[in-house]
């Protein structure tokens, strides 16, 4: 039925696999300092972080992988003072986990405020440095209030890998073109990867249903 082309479109799955978990540790990394720098209290550093989340909350995540591709080029060109072409792959990570943070900040920042100040004001008064209480204190319940968001986030970005292929990344998106354009059946393997991206979905729902379970496990307990 695939033609021979099944080995090709589940080596672009895994791509696809790869791409949007180092995007989303990117993204996760990014949110975290974003979160952190919209609740400095240092003026210019809330700015920095409102124009990051405005930018790239507001632009096509096609055109942040196109600016990032070609940018980067450009860039690492004048850097280095010969050609130098930056990865798809690369650019995909960078312009996806920016993106992902954007929205990851927004989500995180929404956490941490929503943790009991008296927690933090207790967590001082016996004694902990500020760091110590982000670790103990409210990176855990971070985790927990700002999940159910993230997972929304991640699925959306899992979707977005499918744009990298523009810039020649070989995901499963670019694999099923190729195939398509060769056998000339296009809806037979853009179905087959519409099949195998709703498997991802699933499973990726199935993983994040189980992390909000064990990450409410002490929170049901308690409320009962």
């Amino acid at each position: 039925m695939l033609q021979g082309f099944l080995p090709q479109l589940l080596s672009g799955l895994w791509v696809t696999v790869q791409l949007a978990l180092a995007a989303v540790c990117v993204g996760l990394v990014m949110g975290i300092l974003g979160a952190a720098m919209k609740l400095s209290p240092i003026a210019p550093v809330r700015w920095i972080a409102e124009v990051y989340t405005a930018i790239f909350r507001g632009l096509p995540e096609l055109l942040t992988v196109l600016l990032v591709y070609f940018g980067g080029t450009v860039l690492l060109t004048a850097i280095v003072g010969d050609y130098v072409e930056v990865s798809a792959f690369g650019a995909g990570v960078a312009a996806l986990g920016i993106t992902f943070g954007a929205y990851a900040t927004e989500v995180f920042r929404g956490a941490i405020i929503a943790i009991p100040k008296g927690q933090i004001e207790a967590a001082h008064a016996y004694g902990m440095s500020k760091l110590l209480t982000f670790r103990r204190v409210v990176l855990p319940q971070v985790w927990r209030i700002a999940l159910p968001g993230l997972g929304n986030l991640f699925l959306v970005l899992m979707k977005d890998t499918a744009l990298v292929s523009v810039v020649g990344l070989e995901d499963l998106m670019r694999e099923a073109d190729i195939a398509s354009r060769y056998t000339k059946e296009p809806f037979t393997f853009y179905m087959a990867a519409a099949v195998m991206y709703l498997g991802l979905t699933v499973v990726s729902m199935a993983v994040l249903h189980r992390l909000e379970k064990r990450a409410n496990r002490g929170q049901r307990r308690a409320a009962s």
